[in-house]
């Protein structure tokens, strides 16, 4: 199993084929060869869970069987033909599961993995349908939380995605290693009473958090691909 993670930059002149594309590129995903789990995404504007869509960037993550059928998707599929003309930008990263629990639609979309972390970059996924009676408690503490997360050691980049806006919402964010991921996951006594809120107070009808192992990353985003030197 490998998994893509791929965030593309329209030109603005063409924002309105970017809507369209969540409606027209289901079909292809659904018809991919080789693809067992995949999830059309938008995104917001500052790299977490975010009430501000960037109506520009927007984002695919899917879960391939083999290497070959990522490539074979990246060499001929309508989407990549699609990103090349209309897109300013595209970035992505390839990963492999280490660990993951939850579920997506009712789904575990990355097994259930424990693999050994060696070392190198990890990208971390945390995803959630909120629930309507809790956004309010939700979003009165995404900006405190996002704001630890960017100041913090090791943390290289981060992107906020979702399928749908307000209620549907999801994170993946990149550290330099496990080590520095941990010590904000679970150093930080102001995220960790978060974390126990989420629990305590029920905000989630459906939630899921994976780690992953980053193996490659290609393309820019806002000019500069931030992984660079990082993957050995």
């Amino acid at each position: 199993m490998i998994v893509s993670f791929t965030v593309v930059r329209y030109r603005r002149a063409f924002i309105p084929l970017a809507l369209l594309a969540m409606a027209v590129h289901w079909l292809p995903m659904w018809l991919q060869h080789g693809c067992s789990f995949w999830k059309l995404l938008g995104s917001g504007r500052n790299g977490t869970f975010d009430l501000q869509p960037d109506w520009q960037q927007w984002g695919l993550l899917a879960v391939w069987d083999r290497r070959e059928d990522y490539d074979r998707f990246r060499e001929r599929s309508f989407i990549k033909k699609w990103w090349s003309i209309l897109c300013s930008e595209e970035f992505t990263m390839l990963c492999v599961p280490m660990q993951s629990h939850g579920y997506w639609d009712g789904k575990q979309p990355f097994g259930t993995p424990n693999k050994h972390y060696v070392s190198g970059p990890v990208a971390v996924l945390t995803r959630a349908t909120i629930r309507i009676n809790k956004l309010k408690n939700f979003w009165s503490h995404v900006d405190d939380v996002a704001g630890l997360m960017s100041t913090s050691p090791g943390y290289v980049t981060s992107f906020g995605v979702g399928e749908a806006p307000i209620y549907r919402q999801a994170t993946f964010s990149v550290w330099e290693s496990m080590e520095y991921m941990k010590a904000f996951a679970y150093g930080s006594k102001q995220h960790a009473e978060v974390i126990k809120k989420t629990h305590s107070e029920n905000w989630y009808s459906e939630e899921l958090f994976a780690r992953f192992m980053i193996i490659e990353s290609n393309g820019t985003i806002n000019g500069k691909d931030p992984l660079i030197g990082l993957i050995k």
